[in-house]
Protein backbone atom coordinates (compact mmCIF):
# COMPACT_ATOMS: atom_id res chain seq x y z
CA UNK A 1 0.00 0.00 0.00
CA UNK A 2 2.58 2.53 0.96
CA UNK A 3 4.57 1.86 -2.66
CA UNK A 4 1.64 2.96 -4.87
CA UNK A 5 1.81 6.26 -2.60
CA UNK A 6 5.50 6.79 -3.00
CA UNK A 7 5.00 7.65 -6.84
CA UNK A 8 2.71 10.26 -5.45
CA UNK A 9 4.76 11.71 -3.27
CA UNK A 10 8.37 11.47 -5.87
CA UNK A 11 5.79 13.01 -7.86
CA UNK A 12 4.78 16.08 -5.89
CA UNK A 13 8.23 16.61 -4.80
CA UNK A 14 10.05 16.51 -8.48
CA UNK A 15 7.85 18.63 -10.44
CA UNK A 16 8.24 22.17 -9.05
CA UNK A 17 12.31 21.22 -10.36
CA UNK A 18 11.34 20.53 -13.65
CA UNK A 19 10.25 24.05 -15.04
CA UNK A 20 12.60 25.72 -12.25
CA UNK A 21 15.76 24.08 -13.40
CA UNK A 22 16.08 25.68 -17.02
CA UNK A 23 14.84 29.23 -15.78
CA UNK A 24 17.37 28.91 -12.53
CA UNK A 25 20.20 27.32 -15.33
CA UNK A 26 19.45 30.14 -17.92
CA UNK A 27 20.02 32.59 -14.67
CA UNK A 28 23.26 31.09 -13.13
CA UNK A 29 24.69 30.49 -17.03
CA UNK A 30 23.10 33.05 -19.28
CA UNK A 31 24.80 36.34 -20.10
CA UNK A 32 24.07 39.33 -17.77
CA UNK A 33 24.23 42.61 -19.94
CA UNK A 34 20.93 45.06 -20.01
CA UNK A 35 21.25 48.12 -21.40
CA UNK A 36 18.62 50.63 -22.15
CA UNK A 37 17.60 49.23 -25.71
CA UNK A 38 17.00 45.62 -24.58
CA UNK A 39 14.53 47.07 -21.82
CA UNK A 40 12.21 48.62 -24.34
CA UNK A 41 8.97 47.22 -25.26
CA UNK A 42 9.08 44.98 -28.48
CA UNK A 43 6.14 44.02 -30.31
CA UNK A 44 6.13 42.66 -33.91
CA UNK A 45 9.55 44.44 -34.37
CA UNK A 46 8.34 48.14 -34.46
CA UNK A 47 8.85 50.42 -31.68
CA UNK A 48 5.79 51.13 -29.72
CA UNK A 49 4.37 54.59 -30.02
CA UNK A 50 1.99 56.25 -27.09
CA UNK A 51 0.85 54.33 -24.32
CA UNK A 52 1.11 50.59 -24.93
CA UNK A 53 -1.93 49.68 -22.69
CA UNK A 54 -5.21 49.39 -24.52
CA UNK A 55 -8.59 48.55 -23.51
CA UNK A 56 -10.24 46.30 -25.44
CA UNK A 57 -14.66 45.78 -25.70
CA UNK A 58 -15.84 42.82 -23.23
CA UNK A 59 -17.47 41.82 -26.12
CA UNK A 60 -14.00 39.97 -28.06
CA UNK A 61 -13.70 38.05 -24.80
CA UNK A 62 -17.18 37.02 -24.93
CA UNK A 63 -16.33 36.02 -28.76
CA UNK A 64 -13.11 33.98 -27.84
CA UNK A 65 -15.03 32.19 -24.82
CA UNK A 66 -17.66 31.08 -27.39
CA UNK A 67 -15.44 30.27 -29.91
CA UNK A 68 -13.60 28.43 -26.94
CA UNK A 69 -16.97 26.38 -26.08
CA UNK A 70 -17.19 25.34 -30.19
CA UNK A 71 -14.32 24.41 -30.61
CA UNK A 72 -14.42 22.00 -27.75
CA UNK A 73 -17.39 20.74 -28.54
CA UNK A 74 -15.87 19.77 -31.46
CA UNK A 75 -13.07 17.84 -29.52
CA UNK A 76 -15.64 15.89 -27.81
CA UNK A 77 -18.09 14.98 -30.22
CA UNK A 78 -14.74 13.81 -32.36
CA UNK A 79 -14.62 10.37 -31.17
CA UNK A 80 -18.63 9.88 -31.21
CA UNK A 81 -18.45 10.76 -34.93
CA UNK A 82 -15.52 8.78 -35.65
CA UNK A 83 -17.34 5.57 -34.26
CA UNK A 84 -20.55 6.20 -34.99
CA UNK A 85 -21.53 3.47 -36.70
CA UNK A 86 -20.05 1.12 -33.49
CA UNK A 87 -21.91 3.37 -30.79
CA UNK A 88 -25.40 1.93 -28.80
CA UNK A 89 -27.88 4.09 -28.73
CA UNK A 90 -27.40 5.20 -25.23
CA UNK A 91 -23.89 7.36 -26.76
CA UNK A 92 -25.64 9.43 -29.59
CA UNK A 93 -28.24 10.08 -27.26
CA UNK A 94 -25.44 11.41 -25.01
CA UNK A 95 -24.13 13.44 -27.91
CA UNK A 96 -27.26 14.76 -28.88
CA UNK A 97 -28.07 15.86 -25.37
CA UNK A 98 -24.09 17.15 -25.39
CA UNK A 99 -25.60 18.75 -28.94
CA UNK A 100 -29.15 20.54 -27.44
CA UNK A 101 -27.53 21.89 -24.00
CA UNK A 102 -24.65 24.00 -26.26
CA UNK A 103 -27.45 24.96 -28.89
CA UNK A 104 -29.18 25.96 -25.19
CA UNK A 105 -26.98 28.16 -24.07
CA UNK A 106 -26.05 29.32 -27.46
CA UNK A 107 -29.71 30.35 -28.00
CA UNK A 108 -29.31 31.94 -24.38
CA UNK A 109 -26.53 34.37 -25.27
CA UNK A 110 -27.96 35.24 -28.35
CA UNK A 111 -31.53 36.39 -26.76
CA UNK A 112 -29.49 37.99 -24.24
CA UNK A 113 -27.98 39.91 -26.89
CA UNK A 114 -24.33 39.27 -25.74
CA UNK A 115 -23.69 38.19 -29.18
CA UNK A 116 -24.41 41.78 -30.63
CA UNK A 117 -21.72 43.64 -32.14
CA UNK A 118 -21.50 47.26 -31.38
Amino acid sequence: MQSEWQFIVLFVLLAPIFPAAPIIINRLLGPQKPNPIKQQTYECGVETVGDAWVQFKVQYYIYALVFVIFDIEAVFLFPVAAAYDSLGLFAVGAAILFIILLADGLAYAWGRGVLEWV
